[in-house]
């Protein structure tokens, strides 16, 4: 068997004191980054096992934070999570990644603290807004927290303008010519202001401004198998759209595929467009509006950045703005 790794070994390695590597290991707020970094790395190399407290305590203190966002349900937040760890390669930051609930699924859409576990030194929550006795408690303890595509009147948010995206949309289609419309919406357990309804509202908006066009909203679950059902009713009758919107690229997706069951052709019998511009819209040419999925997920790190450095920092509102994407799929009607 060989020698056991000590406390001794590890200060040799690592260049410092004995009491600098105990600091480390149970005092982090005592050392700097830097050489609690390289007492770790000393340790590590060596195979040195502490009290596993101490250990946790001690990587803990180098900086952990937590991503929390519904990755199992949209394929749009891996884009900004993407975003976010390009971020977060030279910071020096550990991460710590966690699925929630679709907020769309859930009867009542609001973080709560079960989700939020373990030690963490900021947090990220995408799609969600946080409870607000979980907000209280995280602000009374100093938690740097930045909040993505959700509301919070705590703490910094990121938000795309889903309102002037879904009015944008419109206005795409008003111009085609279009005054029959289907829109395909994600249907919500609870009745809450989402992105979903902003971007309603703001397609909504912009056909009651030009005047003379019809809308019909059909809710629908979130597939795309879900979506084709429910795009098949609408297309399926007689006076049907000339123009389908969908509130996301795989509802869409989920269009085409009932007109083309319905032996009808895209865009000359009915134009079908989405929202986000993620892999889909691209693949079968769909036009969409796109949203700056990875560009939110890096100016969160970056508000969390600055927030976790400067405790004192003032809250901030970012909006991001998003653009029409015209492919294939939209086009003037007969």
């Amino acid at each position: 068997m060989g020698k056991q790794v000590t406390i001794y070994d590890v200060a040799r390695e690592s260049g410092v004191s004995i009491s600098t590597v105990s600091n480390a290991l149970n005092r982090p707020e005592r050392v700097s980054s830097a050489t609690r970094g390289r007492v770790l790395e000393a340790a590590d190399r060596l195979g040195f096992v502490p009290k596993p407290a101490a250990v946790s305590q001690a990587r803990a203190g180098a900086g952990c934070i937590g991503i929390l966002a519904p990755f199992s349900s949209y394929a749009s937040y891996y884009a900004r999570l993407t975003g976010a760890l390009r971020a977060l390669r030279d910071t020096g930051l550990e991460t710590r990644v966690v699925d929630i609930e679709s907020a769309a699924a859930a009867t009542s859409p609001v973080l709560a603290a079960s989700a939020i576990r373990g030690h963490l030194d900021g947090l990220i929550v995408m799609g969600e807004r946080i409870e607000d006795a979980v907000e209280r408690r995280l602000a009374e303890r100093g938690m740097p927290t930045v909040l993505v595509d959700a509301a919070s009147e705590r703490f910094s948010v990121i938000v795309s303008d889903d309102f002037r995206g879904g009015a944008l949309a419109a206005r795409h289609l008003l111009e085609l010519g279009h005054r029959s419309i289907g829109y395909l919406i994600e249907q919500q357990e609870s009745d809450y202001e989402s992105q979903a309804r902003q971007r309603l509202d703001g397609f909504r908006h912009a056909l009651e401004q030009a005047g003379g066009a019809t809308l019909v909203v059909r809710p629908t679950g979130s597939s795309a198998e879900e979506a084709r059902a429910a795009a098949r009713d609408v297309l399926a009758g007689p006076d049907r759209p000339t123009a389908v919107m969908a509130h996301f690229d795989e509802l869409a997706v989920g269009a085409l595929r009932a007109a083309a069951e319905l032996s009808l052709s895209v865009p000359g019998d009915v134009s079908v467009m989405g929202y986000d511009d993620g892999p889909a819209a691209d693949a079968v040419g769909l036009t969409t509006v796109r949203q700056p999925f990875e560009q939110s997920g890096a100016a969160a790190v970056g508000v969390l950045a600055a927030r976790m450095a400067d405790p004192a920092a003032p809250r901030t509102v970012t909006v991001l703005d998003c653009a029409l994407v015209p492919r294939l799929t939209t086009g003037t009607p007969r």
